[in-house]
């Protein structure tokens, strides 16, 4: 009688873990795609609070900012963030409301912009109708 030794051949095997090698790969790329994008989401997220905080910081101060560009830096989280204010004129008929847009940065050299928001500013010392329409 004659006794075959069963198992796998060595193409078999090859084939087998070249079949791994590529899975094992692909999963590795996704991987690192993932992280990317998970650290780029949260530099905008921080570049949004980043702005938030400069416009409240204008509103809380009282301050009626003059009207161009501004250009100035901020640490959040540890980081250093670039901004750029611009403030401009709204159709606003009394002149009482000026408008801001704040462009966030992660470079000094202002290349590529991570976050931008606009708000709407009043002058704290105007004497705007109140929101009821009725004498405040």
């Amino acid at each position: 009688m004659n006794k075959r030794i069963k198992g796998f051949t060595l193409i078999e095997v090859m084939v087998a873990l070249a079949i791994i090698a590529i899975a094992l790969s692909s999963l590795i790329k996704a991987s690192g795609s993932h992280t990317r994008s998970a650290g780029y989401l949260k530099s905008k997220t921080l570049a949004h609070y980043v702005a938030m905080n400069e416009i409240t910081q204008l509103q809380i101060s009282k301050a009626w900012p003059d009207l161009g560009n501004t250009k100035k830096s901020t640490e959040m989280a540890g980081v250093e963030w670039f901004w750029t204010r611009e403030i401009e004129k709204t159709g606003d008929e009394s002149g009482n409301i000026r408008g801001l847009k704040f462009t966030i940065y992660q470079d000094e050299g202002r290349t590529k912009n991570l976050a931008q928001v606009q708000a709407f500013i009043s002058n704290p010392n105007s004497k705007l109708p109140s929101p009821s329409g009725g004498n405040p």
